[in-house]
């Protein structure tokens, strides 16, 4: 059945009745709904942490607060598409990315290249007792995340980079930044006018 967001909640389609004249003509479809409230997540800060010997993150108590209401699904951890750095997923928010991908159709090679990638080196983690995150080998490769870390929100996700990566790349970025501010956000708002 179908589903879509409605005003932070998801509207699930459970069963469509029909009902049918004595002709067999269609004069009435009865919709069932079942509705589920979304969390909506906007994750706020840039922290730095220290990496162990084997991968582990203590994470600052300030974003241990925003992430505590996720906890219990855990996260998924991943290589980023653009950066030389991870993304940790709220176990929620990487089903709601799922179900977009779902809607690719696999016959198509570049969708099918696609997933491949994009869910390449995919792991679910957790935080330990001691609120410590243990980021995978192979993920610490890619990322080549070695002792500095910087843990900076990304709305409803954290990236997770090398210190001096990080610092590289929003020192390094190609464009201005408020001609790509502009670029992105100048015609964005909730009237749909296009004025911000």
């Amino acid at each position: 059945m179908n589903s879509k967001k409605v005003a932070n909640k998801c509207v699930k389609v459970l069963k469509v009745i029909n009902k049918v004249d004595n002709c067999g003509k269609l004069w009435e479809k009865i919709y069932i709904f079942e509705y589920t409230q979304i969390m909506m997540i906007n994750l706020i800060g840039t922290y730095e942490a220290k990496a162990d010997a084997k991968g582990r993150l203590l994470l600052s108590n300030a974003l241990k607060k925003q992430l505590m209401p996720m906890l219990q699904e855990g996260f998924v951890i991943k290589r980023s598409v653009f950066q030389p750095c991870l993304e940790l997923y709220p176990m929620s928010e990487w089903n709601a990315m799922m179900a977009k991908v779902n809607t690719l159709n696999r016959f198509v090679k570049k969708n099918n290249d696609f997933i491949r990638r994009f869910t390449a080196g995919v792991k679910i983690v957790e935080l330990d007792s001691l609120g410590r995150l243990l980021i995978p080998k192979d993920l610490q490769i890619f990322a080549e995340i070695d002792k500095n870390v910087v843990l900076s929100s990304a709305v409803n996700i954290v990236e997770i980079w090398d210190k001096d990566k990080y610092e590289k790349a929003i020192d390094d970025a190609t464009v201005d930044f408020a001609d790509l501010a502009e670029s992105v956000m100048g015609n964005v708002n909730e009237n749909g006018d296009g004025i911000s």
